[in-house]
Formats: C-alpha cells, structure tokens, sequence
C-alpha cells in the first residue's frame, strides 16, 4: 500500500508573502482544494490554480465562521473526495495554530498528511520592527507564550513567577485583549514597570504598525494607538535595539497603498519591487490580454516575412504570439535573417533577446515617436516595409506617420487588449478613500480604468495621485479628466518605480 500525502498543512508566515516557503509554494501550486483564514496573505491565493476551490475559513472578531471542529470535517470531507488539499494557516502551524488538532483529526480518519512549518509571527514581526528577540550582550532565553488561552480551561497553565522571574524576551502571540492583565500580572510576580515592551501589529505588511514603552505603560500607549489583533508583544531589554535596527518602515513607499492596473500576467515585477519598498500594492488589472479571434492575419504575415525590411514591437505581448506563431509555422529566429529588429522598451528588448536575437533599434524615449524620431534619422523610412504584429486597439499614429514618411506599414494583431475585472476589495479600496496612488503603465490601463471606475463608483477620485509610466501614457490618464503628478523619466517599470521613490519617500533616511 502507498502512501500518498492528500493534506498539507501550510504555514503561510506571518504576512509578507515572500516569507511562504518553497515547499509551500509547490503545495499551493498543485492544490485541488485551499482551506484559508484571515492572516494568510490574498497575494498567496495567486498561486493555486484557476479551477481550485478556495475556502475561507478564517475567524476573526464580531464574525460568525468555521468553529475548530468543523474545520477539521471540512478537510477530512475534501481529502476524501480523493482532492489534493492544502490547509494554509498564519504563521506556523504548531506554534499555536492549532495545527496539531487538525493534524490528529484526519489521523483518527486515516487519511495521509504532512505538516510544512512556517515562519512564525513571534521571530518575523519583531525582525521587521528591528527586534531581535535574542542578543548575547542582554537575551540568552526567548520564551513564547500564548496572550489567548483555551477559554475552555478552568485555570490558567501559564507559570506566572517564573515567565516574570525570566530575564530574557518574552513573545506572547494574540495577547492584545488580555494586555492590561499580562502586564498587570507580570509587575505583580516581580518584572519592573521600567522593563522594555513593544506591541507590532500585521508585522512585515506594508501596514505594520509599532509601539513601544515600558511593562508599565505599554497597555495604555497600545490602547492610545489604536492597536488590535493581529499583535504580538515584546518584553525584555532586546526592545533597546529598535531605534537603531528598525528597517522596514524606512522604506520608501512603507505604508503607501498604490494600485497596479497592468494585467494580472504582467503585474509581478511592479508588485514585486513595490512591496519591498514597503508599499501595499493593490491589484486591479484593468486589462486582460487575451489570443487574437482571427490568427490569419499574423500567420500570412509570418508566410512572407522576406518581403519586410523593419519588425516593430511595442509590447512584450507581441514578441510572445509572434514567436508563438513562428514556431507553429515550423520556422525559428533564422527566419528573420536579413530583417531588422526595433522595440519599445528594454522588456520587450529582453524578450528579443531571449529568442536569440539582438535588438537593432531601441530608441530614446521608449513611445511611437521616439521610433519614428530614431527611424528617421537613420533614413531608414522611405521605401521601407514594416511589420507591426501589435494590441488589437493600438494607436493608429506610428503607422500612418511612417505611410506619409514613404514607408510600406503592415499592422497584424498579435492579441487582444480588453478589459479587466478588478477584485472586489480593491474597489472597495477607492470607495473608502483608502488608495494614495495609481500608477498606468499603458494608455490602454488608463482608459479602462477610468472606464471601471466610472460603471462600478463614479468618476475617478481626484483625491490621489496619479501616476504614468510616460508622456503617451498620460496624456491618455489627462484626457479622462485625471491629472498625472508623477512621470517616470525613463519609460520603463524601473524608472516608474523610481519616480515614484523621488516623489513619495516616507521613510527615515
């Protein structure tokens, strides 16, 4: 008999998505079934694929959910089904995650399962508010207590005098509630008033909050600040490091909430780079790239490639169908001998190069202009033919103005460009008021998203800042009545990230 693992019981860590691990990763990325709650990350559910089931199962205050018990039917249930389930939980899953009860729930019922550990809240939250939670010079003992007992239980298992008696770091998770009684009691067994305490609430997010005082007053400072669950709590001499080691929130974009509208496809290197700058990116693809309806046109184009002298790409998108179609064709980059190569962009640039072939053309700035600009002064127009295997609503410009300059334009669509479907939280998001910038790195996400905004809200904010990935792009975002404050120099998604890096900085120096 076999033995085939049919639940993995994740830990998700603490909040950042880049703190899952690798084998948690291939879990969710091969999963029929998710079972989620409210602390693992949305950016998570990303990797599961598109026909898994995802349940929430999370618990959280004022809210009627899943009890334990039925938690752990719900899993048995999926497993057999005979699905490939992943039960992604916060943190770790046996630091108190009740992971073990799950765990011995599908052992009674025989059914195979695996325990992946994360990182959990108690060494990551404090990490990123610049806390070691031990130091050779102050903290030899880390000590980690649950603030949030089995209410079920008639007395408390926590030993007082001796967590109090403990010179070195206590970590107590899901405490905040009970703060006033863990700092009461553990004055009262003997620990100073004047010893050092912090609260971190949704460590390592781009909302992490911190506050620190002494056991004395660190109740009242929390309190003062608005801190609720998720928190864990600090207490002992190693809360001395912050002001010196605290990183993360001197991040230039730590705290802004900036929306990304490129595709969902596309969107992860501008996620990617924003979230380690301490941004809270929010999704909302305002286009959806899709395969052309009628591939006649790029497959008759592709048949006579020796009949053109110049192939124009403007998107990486193109480059992809394009190749695509040439290798259906039987054909590889050797059909291309004796053409030239231009591109907008270093990306689209990149993608050339990653079939072989060298950019001949890559001009400055990265628009229509900026090629045509470059074509002309290499007299490289007139009697001319051109290929543009390009997005169904491109811009007619460049291609006309090649026609008056005496050159032969041939435009193929490659894809489609069509409109997006954001999630409902990141509408939610604008609705409240709780966005501080939008970035457009095409005209097309800057008219679809004012199209979006414009059916699902009203008209679009004027209480944010808008941003545009170059001239062309904003002049786009300007005609639907949205003024651009932020344009990247170089047209590129580096150089959109730097100007808004110029422009935002939060963060301590």
């Amino acid at each position: 008999m076999s033995w085939e693992v049919r639940v993995s019981i994740v830990g998700a860590g603490p909040g950042d998505p880049g703190l899952l691990t690798v084998k948690g990763r291939e879990c969710l990325e091969n999963a029929d079934v998710v079972l989620y709650d409210r602390l693992a990350s949305p950016a998570l559910l990303a990797l599961v694929p598109g026909a898994a089931e995802k349940i929430y199962v999370g618990k959280q205050p004022g809210c009627r959910t899943l009890e334990q018990p039925e938690i752990v039917a719900l899993l048995i249930k999926k497993a057999k089904e005979g699905r490939r389930v992943v039960r992604l939980k916060g943190g770790d899953p046996f630091v108190f995650g009740r992971g073990s009860e799950e765990a011995a729930g599908l052992r009674s019922e025989g059914i195979d399962y695996e325990i992946v550990p994360g990182i959990t809240a108690g060494i990551a939250a404090p990490a990123y508010a610049g806390i070691p939670v031990t130091d050779r010079t102050c903290a030899s003992v880390a000590t980690f207590v649950t603030g949030h007992e089995d209410p079920t239980k008639e007395e408390s298992s926590i030993d007082w005098p001796s967590l109090a008696a403990n010179r070195g770091t206590l970590v107590f998770y899901m405490g905040v509630r009970n703060l006033p009684m863990i700092a009461k009691r553990l004055q009262a067994e003997g620990r100073g008033a004047d010893t050092p305490a912090a609260v971190i609430q949704w460590g390592t997010t781009p909302v992490q909050k911190t506050v620190t005082g002494m056991l004395g007053d660190i109740a009242a400072l929390a309190k003062e600040a608005g801190i609720s669950a998720p928190a864990v709590t600090i207490v002992g001499d190693v809360v001395r490091f912050r002001p010196d080691l605290k990183w993360f929130e001197r991040g230039p974009l730590f705290g802004k909430r900036i929306v990304v509208t490129r595709s969902r496809t596309q969107a992860g290197a501008l996620l990617h780079r924003l979230l380690s700058l301490g941004a809270l990116a929010v999704e909302f693809p305002t286009i959806r790239i899709e395969p052309p309806e009628d591939w006649s046109g790029l497959y008759e184009a592709i048949d006579r490639l020796a009949d053109f002298d110049w192939l124009i790409f403007t998107s990486v998108n193109g480059v992809a169908n394009f190749f695509d179609v040439l290798t259906a064709r039987g054909m590889d980059s050797r059909s291309l001998s004796g053409i030239k190569v231009c591109c907008i962009g270093s990306a689209t640039a990149d993608c050339i190069m990653e079939q072989g072939i060298n950019t001949d053309l890559l001009p400055s700035p990265f628009t229509s202009n900026g090629i045509f600009e470059a074509l002309a002064a290499r007299r490289e127009i007139e009697g001319k033919r051109f290929l543009l295997p390009r997005a169904d609503i491109a811009p007619p410009d460049l291609p006309e103005r090649l026609r008056r300059a005496g050159g032969e334009t041939t435009e193929v669509v490659a894809y489609r460009n069509l409109p997006g479907d954001p999630p409902e939280e990141s509408l939610d998001a604008l609705r409240n008021g709780e966005v501080d910038v939008v970035t457009f790195t095409s005209s097309s996400t800057a008219r679809n998203f004012a199209e979006l905004v414009r059916r699902e809200i009203g008209e679009p904010p004027e209480n944010v800042v808008y941003a545009s990935i170059g001239p062309e792009t904003s002049k786009a975002a300007e005609s639907e009545g949205m003024k651009v404050s932020i344009e990247a120099r170089e047209h590129t998604i580096p150089g959109l990230v730097a100007a808004l890096v110029d422009e935002l900085r939060t963060g301590e120096r």
